[in-house]
C-alpha cells in the first residue's frame, strides 16, 4: 500500500503483503435501490441485517473498496430494474478494483458468480453486477443469488 507524502509530492510504501481479512460483519450497497434488486439480493440483506451486520455505504466505490479492503466485509451493486446489467463499467470501474481485492485475498465477482476478471468484453463501455470484497462474505451474497 502506497501513500501520498505531500512534503516530497512522491508515493510511500507503508505496507506490503496487504491482506483484507476473510471476514467482517458489514457490508456496502445503495438501499435506497433495494427494492428494484433481484430477489436474492434482497434476500441476502435481509441474512445479513438479521445477524447483525452493519451498512456502511460511502457512495464512492473507491473509498468503499478501501474500507473493505482494509477492515473486510462486501461492496455490492446489483442489478436493479433500470439497470438490468448491472451499472458499473467492467474495463475502468470493475476490473481495477476486482484485480487489487483478489490481490489481497478476496473475490470479486459478477452475475452468475462468474469471477470479473474472466468477463470477457464486448464494447469499452459495457456494464456489470459487481460483489467483491472479503472471501467469505462475498460466498454470503452468492449463496443466496
Amino acid at each position: 500500500m502506497f501513500v501520498l507524502d505531500p512534503s516530497i509530492g512522491a508515493y510511500m510504501l507503508v505496507e506490503s503483503g496487504l491482506r483484507t481479512p476473510p471476514a467482517h460483519k458489514s457490508y456496502s450497497v445503495n438501499e435506497g435501490n433495494r427494492r428494484s434488486f433481484p430477489p436474492g439480493y434482497q434476500q441476502y440483506l435481509d441474512w445479513a441485517q438479521e445477524r447483525g451486520y452493519s451498512s456502511r455505504y460511502v457512495g464512492s466505490m473507491v473509498a468503499d473498496v478501501h474500507r473493505i479492503l482494509l477492515k473486510g466485509g462486501v461492496f455490492l451493486y446489483p442489478p436493479t430494474q433500470k439497470a438490468p446489467k448491472g451499472k458499473l463499467r467492467l474495463m475502468y470501474e470493475a476490473n481495477p478494483m476486482a484485480m487489487i481485492i483478489e490481490q489481497a485475498g478476496g473475490k470479486a465477482l459478477a452475475s452468475a458468480g462468474q469471477r470479473i476478471l474472466d468477463v470477457q468484453p464486448t464494447d469499452i463501455h459495457q456494464r456489470t453486477p459487481v460483489v467483491l470484497g472479503s472471501a467469505d462474505e462475498v460466498d454470503n451474497v452468492i449463496a443466496r443469488l
